[in-house]
């Protein structure tokens, strides 16, 4: 994210470079810096006959070459915009040698999603003397809640760690699925607000007391009720809560406590990070660590590869999923 702020402030300050090439697991800064380019580079004036976007199915890279190298039209400069160019990736070498000297005029940006150049060869190094080469990482799940916080931060928004929780317990780890639902509560929210579970709830529709992550506190509090209770809900709504995902969560969340468990230091702050948790959540993992000693712990993370097998079909085609989350949650809780 700082990464990604400092190039946007450069090419803002017109430090722009002749090349961008964007390669990652993560396409949503990808198409964050791909289109401020594009927004903003060139006036609208110049963007007629200065500005054209290839998509990587319909050309070649000897097209790419070709249209680089043309001259700007009653501008400083043009802009080559590249989309889907790991269509390419069996090619994409070849433009090592535009690369190596590269039209001063053009500035070419590739999106190169899902996937990266070698940095040994030597289209990376090519261009790493003369332009950009960014790689957008995949997020792992610990570090969404955070990345949600900071980006509302930055626009004068507030959110508890709970309905941050739900976000990603929901939405996972995509970042540009985030991105669309954040904007649907900044529409209906003034600056300022902290959004709430229940601001999730309402806007996006993800229940604040039926959904995994309540499911997990509640397994955690060996609360007999409220876990069943969820999971009634869970059986009559499958197609929002897919077992597979909660099995997953439980998983997750049973592995952690087992680390608790070996960790000497149960300090909170030490707990928060080594199980790379929002420190607001340490508690929850200090009371079902009291309440599953470790060898309940090993017995659960079985329990929860068994039913992850099933959960896919394997041994249960004739089962409901339904009824093997609640046969699943009488064996954890008994």
């Amino acid at each position: 994210m700082d990464d990604v702020k400092q190039l946007v402030s450069a090419i803002k300050k017109g430090d722009i470079k002749p090349i961008y090439f964007l390669m990652g697991e993560e396409a949503y800064y990808i198409d964050k810096i791909s289109d401020f380019i594009e927004d903003n580079v060139l006036e609208e004036a110049e963007k007629g006959f200065n500005q054209m976007v290839l998509y990587g199915r319909d050309v070649s890279i000897d097209d790419i070459v070709s249209n680089a190298k043309r001259y700007p039209m009653m501008a400083e400069r043009q802009v080559v915009i590249v989309k889907e160019a790991q269509d390419l990736s069996r090619t994409i070498e070849k433009l090592a040698k535009y690369a190596e000297n590269p039209q001063p005029s053009t500035v070419l940006v590739v999106n190169y999603k899902y996937k990266k150049i070698d940095k040994r060869k030597a289209l990376y190094k090519a261009i790493n003397k003369v332009g950009v080469v960014y790689e957008s990482k995949k997020l792992y799940e610990n570090q969404v809640a955070d990345w949600i916080r900071r980006v509302l931060s930055g626009q004068s928004y507030n959110i508890s760690p709970k309905a941050s929780q739900m976000l990603v317990e929901f939405l996972g780890t995509d970042l540009g699925k985030i991105d669309n639902e954040l904007n649907k509560l900044k529409i209906v929210l003034p600056k300022g607000t902290q959004i709430t579970p229940e601001h999730i709830e309402e806007n996006i529709g993800i229940s604040k007391d039926y959904n995994n992550f309540e499911l997990r506190k509640a397994v955690g509090e060996r609360n007999v009720i409220k876990a069943h209770k969820i999971a009634k809900y869970f059986a009559d709504n499958p197609k929002d809560n897919p077992m597979v995902v909660t099995v997953s969560l439980l998983f997750n969340f049973f592995s952690q406590l087992l680390h608790l468990h070996g960790m000497s230091d149960k300090n909170p702050r030490s707990v928060a990070s080594a199980l790379r948790v929002n420190p607001y959540f340490v508690n929850e993992y200090l009371t079902a660590a009291r309440n599953y000693p470790m060898k309940k712990v090993s017995s659960v993370i079985s329990l929860l590869r068994e039913f992850d097998v099933k959960s896919k079909g394997v041994g249960s085609n004739a089962v409901a999923q339904g009824d093997l989350l609640k046969e699943l949650l009488v064996r954890i809780l008994g």
